[in-house]
C-alpha cells in the first residue's frame, strides 16, 4: 500500500532531484527518493552492525569459534529468519 507525501524543497534542490531521475534512469521522483531512502536505512543498520561489533570486541569477552559455535549461530539465524518471515505474513 502507498500514501502520499508532500516535500517542499528549494528551487535548486528540486532541480538537482529532476536531474538525478533523469540521469539515474528513475520514472519519477518518487522512485529516486524511494531509493534514497532505502539506502539510508542499509546505511544506518550498517552503522548499528558496526558499532554493536565494536562493542562486542571491546568488551573483553570472548568466545571460542568452534564449528559447535557456527552450528548454533546459524540455528539462531534461521529461527530470527522464520520468525520474521511469520509475522509478515500475519501468523
Amino acid at each position: 500500500m502507498m500514501t502520499n507525501m508532500n516535500v517542499s524543497l528549494p528551487d535548486t534542490l528540486k532541480e538537482y532531484v529532476e536531474e538525478q531521475v533523469t540521469a539515474g534512469g528513475y520514472g519519477t521522483t518518487s522512485e529516486y527518493l524511494r531509493e534514497l531512502i532505502r539506502v539510508d536505512k542499509k546505511r544506518k543498520a550498517q552503522e548499528r552492525l558496526e558499532a554493536l561489533l565494536l562493542e562486542g570486541l571491546d568488551s573483553g569477552d570472548s568466545v571460542p569459534v568452534t564449528p559447535e559455535f557456527w552450528k548454533g549461530l546459524w540455528e539462531r539465524v534461521d529461527a530470527h529468519k522464520k520468525a520474521k518471515s511469520a509475522e509478515g505474513n500475519g501468523e
